[in-house]
């Protein structure tokens, strides 16, 4: 019971992190279950079977909120789904010595990303509303499909940023789109595993505890990816991330570090995430200064020329006083 509990408090906290920032649900919860000590397969499985119904729900109330783009959903989602489902049959045909330390590091490498990508960076908002290329978006669904269905997650911290790089989206309907076209992904990843594991390791209570979850969370986060700071939540996930994956890592016949590398790298890793959210939040609050700045100065603009008369030109003021 306790661990449904756990699990479904995971699937709530998971679903308000992909709906608000786009990404990490997966690479969250498969944190998770690796931890745990869940089959890296299964892991992958689990989360996908339970993701065919948060992402239902998250890409309808995305939709309701007018946070998709049905074109870009269907130009990445439908190659997406390709990569998926060869990807879930890799993942399966791997050994567990070997796939859990895979998976663990593909998923330092995304919360790397996700960490650096929001910490330095935060979200790119010029070039909004020029349109995408074709071309770009298909290698992205599929590259992004086969790395969620490998490393457990991967679909939005692969396709978000790269939407937002190309600064072509607004960044709450990159969002929506990833976050709706992922049904398409987690179904066929699912049906990868189901037809290369069969049940094997994958258990239904699981899969329902953190579906729960994430369909309380979905209508949340749709609502919240307009108020949230992604900068700062960015940061705090993708740190968390890579310091729990980083065990498994450190604990692998790769590695097989012993208690005092590890004592070292745990360090290092908790100091470089400690700056990291620091650093996020003073930019947001440097950021949310400058466009408060910003908007009451065109506020004062607007105000000084609707007050001009119309037929008298701006910057036409009292007549000089004669002068002696």
């Amino acid at each position: 019971m306790n661990t449904l509990i756990l699990l479904a408090l995971a699937g709530l906290g998971a679903q308000l992190v992909d709906g608000s920032l786009g990404m990490a649900y997966g690479v969250t919860s498969t944190t998770l279950l690796l931890a745990i000590g869940t089959n890296p397969a299964a892991a992958s499985a689990t989360i996908h079977l339970a993701e065919i119904g948060t992402t239902l729900a998250s890409g309808f109330s995305h939709w309701k909120f007018g946070n998709v783009d049905w074109k870009v959903v269907a130009r990445v989602g439908l190659p997406g789904a390709v990569g998926a489902f060869a990807g879930a049959h890799f993942l399966a045909g791997l050994s567990t010595e070997i796939a859990a330390p895979v998976m663990s590091l593909i998923l330092v490498s995304l919360g790397a990303y996700i960490l650096v990508r929001f910490t330095l960076r935060g979200i790119d908002r010029r070039n909004v509303g020029k349109p995408i290329r074709k071309r770009f978006l298909g290698p992205l669904g599929l590259v992004a499909g086969f790395v969620d269905a490998t490393g457990g997650g991967g679909w939005g911290p692969v396709g978000t940023p790269a939407l937002l790089a190309s600064g072509r989206m607004e960044p709450r309907k990159v969002i929506g789109s990833i976050d709706t076209s992922e049904f398409l992904v987690a179904l066929a990843a699912s049906a990868g595993f189901l037809l290369a594991l069969g049940s094997q390791g994958i258990d239904l209570m699981w899969v329902a505890g953190l579906l729960a979850g994430g369909l309380v969370a979905a209508p949340i986060a749709a609502w919240l990816v307009r108020h949230i700071p992604p900068r700062l939540l960015g940061s705090l996930v993708g740190g968390m991330i890579v310091l729990t994956n980083a065990r498994t890592l450190l604990r692998s016949d790769w590695i097989d570090a012993g208690d005092t590398v590890s004592a070292v790298v745990y360090a290092v890793l908790g100091v470089v995430w400690v700056l990291a959210i620091v650093h996020s939040y003073r930019r947001y609050r440097q950021d949310a200064a400058i466009e408060s700045a910003d908007a009451v100065a065109e506020l004062a603009e607007r105000n000084v020329v609707a007050a001009v008369p119309a037929d008298e030109p701006v910057g036409a003021g009292r007549p000089s006083a004669p002068r002696d």
